[in-house]
């Protein structure tokens, strides 16, 4: 489970850089993959919001392949340029097979950022179709913050629990991007 906010820090935005790049590769792997994690909730969140840190964890990118589709989603990968990276979790049995991708982009600056693809294998999931990409469903996605994703504490997660417990449907609602009032 992910450590609390640090409060001071809310209203810090995503580089655009990170955003874009995330864009770029899920719009070429589009077909052939299930969003999970922050990118899962960046799509069910209105579009245009803005991409506040808290809101939506874009570190990286987390993605379920069905078994038929994982040779298709690899070779975009290598294509692209990303190569698969070793973890501590590899040397793990999983029922997902897990694995890693990673691309070193470099920047107008000079400088440089890794966009890293957390890849699962995966045929069993509830999904959705949320603005021209497929996503695991909201209730379904919830419960990986036990096991695959670590940020359970971002706005979003917290919001999606408070309305599905209402009974409202989280996709579209403005509260997944949107900053907590704090006292």
């Amino acid at each position: 489970m992910g450590a609390p906010h640090n409060i001071k820090r809310y209203g810090e935005v995503w580089p655009e850089f990170r955003i874009r790049h995330g864009l770029e590769i899920l719009n070429k792997l589009k077909n052939t993959v299930i969003i999970s994690g922050g990118w899962a909730w960046h799509f069910m969140s209105e579009t245009g919001h803005t991409e506040y840190k808290h809101a939506h964890d874009h570190k990286d990118i987390d993605v379920f392949v069905r078994k038929e589709n994982v040779t298709e989603a690899v070779m975009i990968l290598q294509q692209e340029g990303f190569q698969k990276v070793w973890t501590r979790y590899d040397h793990l049995h999983n029922d997902e097979n897990f694995r890693r991708y990673e691309k070193t982009e470099e920047m107008e600056n000079g400088k440089s950022h890794r966009i890293t693809i957390d890849f699962f294998e995966r045929d069993d999931l509830e999904i959705i179709e949320v603005n021209g990409f497929t996503v695991v469903k909201p209730e379904l996605l919830l419960t990986f913050y036990r096991n695959i994703h670590s940020s359970d504490k971002c706005w979003a997660v917290m919001a999606a629990k408070e309305l599905l417990s209402k009974g409202i449907d989280p996709v579209g609602h403005p509260k997944l991007s949107e900053m907590p009032k704090v006292n």
